[in-house]
């Protein structure tokens, strides 16, 4: 739909408005506020609709007065901040965008909302800045070579010298996978180090289900009187994972959700409500602590890419001498290390039709079923019996809910 110049200005319009309460808000003495940013916001919009030739010295002009005004502020008041100076300008190019065309309109309704939203989380962005320490900013650092300079150099065609893989795909799924624990990990360094259980669980099971795990069941070794606590913990960890399955079928083979979908859910619908009985029960006001590492680590990214190239290749091959009981021994095998590996392994196969999309999905759930074991094994004999005992039941419940619907289905 094609919209008037009128209501394109009076978009832009609203657009300052929104900017600029929210800098007067927070700075009741700034020189760029609930007035002003309008106005700059209309400015542009009216340059680039009636006189675009200009828009360059117009800009030019903004700058300058913003420049002025600036100085003017830091000479009276002391303050060095340039965010409102920044925030004008950006305003004034959202206004030129409103009416430079239909999809400048619509990204500066995203980008001025966006803006204002990073505006009024000053003090939340601040707080994660600080928890950001200088390891977390090596981690960052590497995981965006990896993500945006290593990945386009790698060859996107299948190498014979790598057994027909494709480089690019392989390093493609790393990035994929080390950037959901990254995400959940920084994540959990702006919540702060002490959590809920159900956000320990969560968070925690996002960036490492095995490690969460391992850390509640030692936890659980020292202060048995919050046993179950931590089993519940451990629970909704292990539970992390199937939403997990769930997204990287969706990114690399999303038709093969009609299949791994129903037992996936099937899983994810009997363990939450597993959990949710053993909260509460057990339900605690103490908050539970979980000491997660970095989870991106150049050596374990390599690792995971060795790790997935292998499960490929020997799905592949198995899939071709044994047929689908060959992919099935491979996920059993795989799921007692890694979930990730075998997920997309199948998921890539199954799109390039070299095994069935019935034999991958049931693959995949295989997996799920032996890491859900392997954390029950987990709380068991690296946490104490009773410590396993309290997780059993939901853990058992899990694994049926999953081979029940693969069964049934």
């Amino acid at each position: 739909m094609v919209l008037s110049p009128a209501v394109e200005i009076f978009v832009a319009l609203g657009i300052g408005a929104l900017v600029g309460i929210e800098r007067e808000r927070s700075e009741p003495d700034t020189f760029a506020g609930s007035r002003t940013l309008p106005l700059v916001a209309l400015f542009g919009a009216l340059v680039q609709a009636f006189f675009s030739d200009v828009l360059p010295f117009a800009f030019a002009l903004l700058v300058v007065l913003v420049t002025v005004a600036y100085a003017g502020k830091a000479f009276i008041h002391g303050d060095i901040g340039l965010t409102t100076g920044v925030a004008t300008v950006l305003t004034f190019l959202y206004g030129a965008m409103a009416t430079h065309s239909e999809t400048g309109l619509t990204l500066a309704v995203v980008f001025g909302t966006l803006t204002t939203a990073i505006l009024a989380s000053k003090k939340p962005i601040h707080s994660f800045a600080s928890r950001i320490g200088r390891r977390e900013m090596r981690g960052t650092l590497k995981f965006l070579i990896v993500a945006l300079v290593v990945l386009p150099l790698l060859p996107d065609r299948s190498l014979d010298v790598l057994l027909g893989l494709n480089p690019r795909f392989v390093w493609m799924m790393v990035v994929f996978v080390s950037g959901i624990s990254y995400s959940a990990y920084l994540l959990t360094r702006l919540l702060g180090p002490e959590r809920g259980i159900g956000l320990t669980g969560v968070l925690g099971g996002l960036v490492s289900s095995t490690a969460t795990s391992m850390s509640m069941a030692e936890k659980a070794r020292e202060e048995p009187l919050l046993t179950k606590i931590y089993g519940v913990s451990i629970v909704i960890a292990s539970l992390a994972m199937l939403p997990r399955i769930l997204i990287e079928v969706l990114v690399v083979n999303r038709g093969l959700l009609l299949y791994v979908g129903p037992p996936v859910t099937a899983m994810a619908a009997v363990g939450l409500s597993a959990a949710l009985l053993l909260f509460k029960r057990y339900r605690s006001a103490d908050a539970v602590d979980v000491e997660l590492k970095n989870p991106f680590r150049l050596r374990s990214a390599l690792l995971f890419g060795a790790f997935f190239a292998l499960i490929l290749l020997v799905s592949r091959e198995g899939n071709t001498m044994f047929g689908d009981a060959g992919i099935y021994a491979t996920a059993l095998l795989s799921g007692l290390a890694d979930v990730d590996a075998i997920t997309l392994s199948l998921s890539s196969l199954a799109l390039d039709g070299q095994v069935s999309a019935q034999a991958a999905s049931t693959g995949i759930v295989l997996a799920a079923v032996t890491n859900t074991l392997v954390k029950l094994g987990i709380a068991w004999f690296l946490g104490t019996s009773r410590l396993g005992r309290a997780v059993a039941p939901a853990m058992l419940l899990v694994v049926a809910a999953g081979i029940g619907t693969v069964l049934l289905l």
